[in-house]
């Protein structure tokens, strides 16, 4: 005991000694030597190492001159983040091999193709990317990746100069700009002279959001799939041209722990992953564990984290022929902290960061020739497993809304699928799909394996436990119709130049104009209409006119009393319909077949003002994923008001207040501040768990229902996993519609593929019309839930309205904007908003 207590001791001593008297060689390894014409990190950014968190403008910088100083790296800025920083990528290699780069790159890639089978692989170099830091506030790998770049570009020997001549390294030194920023500025301002480990301290607690995620408030590293963000389409087209042999993501988790690195969970691997990757992704963890063993750092593998949701920066690279390595350092947070395993310095996590990055292309020299070897035979299998396959493509589209079905398809594009137009109109399955509004996925490319990812729907799985979501079939995110073919009879040409959709109207009226409500972007028009003044009705029923039929959720503008003439309200109406995407028709009767156009069924829209509830208790994802909806989808204006201040704030200008699903409990004042608004005719929208504090304070009247689960022969060591298989991470599930309902005009189908996150169920009410949103008796489509909340789930209700006073308060139990992929659910939220008077 006494033994043990000394190495504490000791360990704690040379921890804070690296803190007190650091420089740069607390990270590098001796005995070797570095040219002194490369310029050290603290010669540019003027402070060492660890010192101070770097910010993303030092930590550009610093790139930047390296790159100048080295005939090793170059550098490439590959667009702007949402906050106008570079999202740079430097690639490290030797000098001779940058001279025919392009070339050493067509070869490698030619491994992923058909002729991969003859490539020579003895001289070929293998690629590794490394990525640091796609959560802002887990900064050791930003801030380790200044000593890792200075070592590639400045270390000198035999040794180095053999590895560079071997591999191509893709370094992106901050997956995240804006987040990173975000944090050094709070770590910064908050640090002490006297470096404070109290975990008390107010450095290691950030205000809302954190720094965590970007300038919307998403999680970075769980959009690899569906990018939907600048950085991430970013990366994902670096990955595609290059295709990595290894990709590295470096992260943090909590104080406590030490370091993990990959492979996970092995019962937690996705199906489409071959047993080969895990077993080559153990034997690089061989050398990671030699490299933290020789420093003395503690570690751990094949615990708590998985390789299942293909959308992490880690699991992605799985299913093309790569290997994804998470690595996990316990968090400083900020300077210095009190941890269980004593002192824990930002220093020193910055160096574990740094050890397994040297790891990392130690082990990808050693293992060249295998890990290309893998690559080469994961394409050659899944080509050959293509073939066989029964399914030679996919179907997808919308008869009525072009815009989604174009938005899954620009996915595809960005992931390198090839697709090709529908030939002609057709009916498949049963359900009708129109050419320009549907596409084909050919199953025989190379990037089969993603396809299946993409598109698959699983229900059974060996764990219950999931690190993220088990369910993201994208067909089904975004509603769109889909059927597999045994043939390519309905695949039109390829498409290759891949345009946004037109839109326009299509003909000048002095009557009316009308619009279909089932186009994606079809908020975003009405928004710029009313916010031109011009008046606006939505249709309650269906009718025809001029021969074309229209749907529940059509909107009528009147031509006659205006404030723009004729002609003028023309111009406007075609100009909103090109900037959306959509065809606007104009008509010269008010006589239809079904409701006259001066039909009282045509209920007056009027203008909207919205506000969203943020800050302490509210989810920061639930709130940002909303956040960049009405910001950067439908370009209308949100005003974020702060839990903080909210009390002060006069509401009387705002039509609807948005709460999304509050972590924590919120201020019962807040509830009472909206309730009196909702009276005077305000429209008050709850989210997820938002919807039980909406009910305990009265805002609206819900029977929730609850389980009464109990552990039985469940031991202490299995309690864990127990209560973890109750979670529900994220699944698909089916719901029936009431089309004639405002919540749900613009769909087409009788029935909506509904994303969960939640327990909260609530009871059908006792009018079947107050229920237009409901769960099927057997409503699982994709994903893991257990049994006994899939028995809450069948018939519960995930949608509810009630009326107070001249408002109406609403509450959704699920997440419609999901990692703003799911456009599928994204019109609810609208429909909320513009047509919550009229429920």
């Amino acid at each position: 005991m006494k033994k043990l207590l000394l190495l504490l001791f000791v360990a704690i001593i040379q921890v804070t000694s690296a803190q007190e008297t650091l420089d740069l060689n607390y990270y590098l390894p001796q005995n070797i030597t570095y040219d002194p014409n490369i310029p050290k990190p603290s010669d540019v950014i003027g402070h060492e190492v660890g010192e101070w968190h770097v910010t993303h403008d030092k930590l550009m910088f610093y790139m930047q001159t390296l790159a100048k100083a080295s005939d090793r790296i170059t550098i490439e800025n590959r667009g702007e983040t949402y906050e106008g920083r570079p999202i740079l990528l430097l690639t490290v290699t030797s000098p001779k091999n940058h001279a025919n780069l392009e070339q050493i790159r067509q070869s490698h890639i030619a491994l992923t193709d058909n002729n991969g089978n003859t490539a020579a692989l003895d001289n070929m170099p293998i690629v590794v990317y490394q990525g640091f830091s796609i959560h802002g506030n887990e900064p050791s790998g930003a801030n380790a990746g200044l000593a890792y770049a200075y070592y590639l570009a400045a270390a000198q020997g035999p040794a180095i100069e053999e590895l560079l001549d071997q591999e191509i390294i893709l370094m992106d030194p901050s997956f995240n700009p804006d987040g990173l920023q975000r944090f050094a500025y709070w770590a910064n301002t908050n640090k002490s002279k006297n470096l404070n480990p109290d975990g008390n301290e107010r450095e290691y607690h950030e205000v809302w959001p954190g720094g965590r995620t970007n300038h919307y408030w998403f999680d970075m590293n769980r959009d690899w799939l569906p990018v939907q963000l600048p950085e991430s389409r970013a990366r994902i087209e670096s990955f595609h041209k290059w295709m990595p042999n290894i990709l590295t993501d470096h992260h943090e988790m909590g104080t406590n722990s030490s370091f993990f690195f990959q492979p996970g969970e092995p019962t937690r691997v996705h199906p489409l992953t071959p047993k080969i990757n895990q077993e080559l992704t153990a034997e690089i963890g061989t050398y990671h564990a030699k490299a933290l063993d020789k420093i003395g750092s503690f570690y751990y593998s094949e615990e708590n984290y998985d390789d299942y949701y293909y959308g992490k920066g880690s699991t992605y690279p799985d299913v093309q022929g790569s290997i994804g390595i998470l690595f996990e350092q316990g968090s400083s947070r900020g300077h210095i902290q009190e941890s269980d395993n004593g002192l824990l310095t930002f220093p020193f996590t910055i160096r574990n960061q740094f050890t397994t990055a040297l790891s990392t292309i130690e082990a990808a020299k050693n293992m060249r020739t295998k890990i290309l070897s893998y690559q080469r035979d994961f394409y050659k299998d899944t080509r050959a497993n293509a073939a066989k396959s029964k399914t030679k493509a996919i179907v997808f589209g919308d008869s009525k809304d072009a815009n989604k079905a174009w938005h899954l398809a620009e996915i595809l594009k960005r992931q390198k699928i090839k697709f090709h137009e529908l030939s002609n109109d057709a009916t498949i399955n049963g359900i009708s799909y129109k050419k320009g509004n549907s596409y084909v996925i050919p199953m025989d490319q190379k990037n089969n394996r993603l396809i299946q990812a993409m598109f698959e729907k699983r229900t059974s799985f060996t764990d219950s436990l999931f690190y993220d979501i088990s369910g993201w079939t994208f067909p089904m995110a975004f509603n769109v119709d889909y059927s597999e073919l045994s043939s390519l009879t309905n695949a039109g040409p390829e498409i290759t130049d891949f345009n946004p959709l037109a839109g326009g109207a299509d003909a000048m009226s002095n009557y009316a104009y009308l619009f279909e409500w089932n186009e994606y972007y079809t908020p975003k028009a009405l928004n710029t209409i009313l916010n031109k003044g011009i008046r606006a009705k939505v249709a309650k029923a269906p009718f025809s006119v001029e021969g074309k039929q229209y749907d529940y959720g059509t909107i009528m503008v009147p031509v006659q009393n205006q404030e723009l003439d004729a002609k003028a309200l023309y111009d406007f109406l075609n100009e909103v319909a090109q900037e959306s995407r959509l065809k606007i028709t104009g008509v010269g009767t008010g006589l239809t077949k079904g409701i006259d156009l001066g039909s009282n069924d045509f209920d007056p829209i009027k203008k909207q003002e919205v506000a969203i509830l943020v800050g302490d208790g509210i989810s920061p994802y639930d709130a940002g994923e909303i956040w960049h909806l009405f910001d950067q989808r439908y370009d209308m204006k949100i005003t974020k008001i702060d839990t903080e201040y909210f009390s002060r704030v006069d509401l009387s200008r705002y039509t609807a207040i948005i709460v999304p699903s509050a972590r924590g409990s919120l201020d019962k004042k807040i509830a009472e501040k909206i309730k009196e608004w909702v009276k005077n005719g305000g429209t008050a929208i709850g989210y997820k768990n938002s919807v039980e504090w909406f009910n305990k304070n009265e805002l609206i009247k819900l029977t929730l229902k609850k389980d009464s689960l109990l552990a039985k022969n469940i031991s202490f060591e299995q309690k864990e996993k127990f209560f973890g298989a109750q979670e529900t991470g994220g699944a698909i599930f089916e719901a029936k519609l009431d089309r004639s309902h405002p919540i749900n005009f613009g769909y087409k189908n009788n029935t909506l593929p509904m994303f969960r996150d939640t327990n909260v169920y609530i009871e059908p009410a006792k009018e079947s019309y107050n229920n237009p949103i409901q769960y099927t008796n057997t409503p699982l489509l994709s994903g893991y839930i257990s049994e006994e909340n899939l028995k809450l789930l069948k018939n519960s209700v995930p949608f509810q309205v009630n009326r107070m006073g001249q408002g109406r308060v609403i509450v959704l139990t699920d997440n419609t904007n999901f990692r703003a992929f799911w456009y599928g659910t994204n019109k609810l939220l609208m429909n909320a908003i513009f047509f919550g008077q009229s429920m």
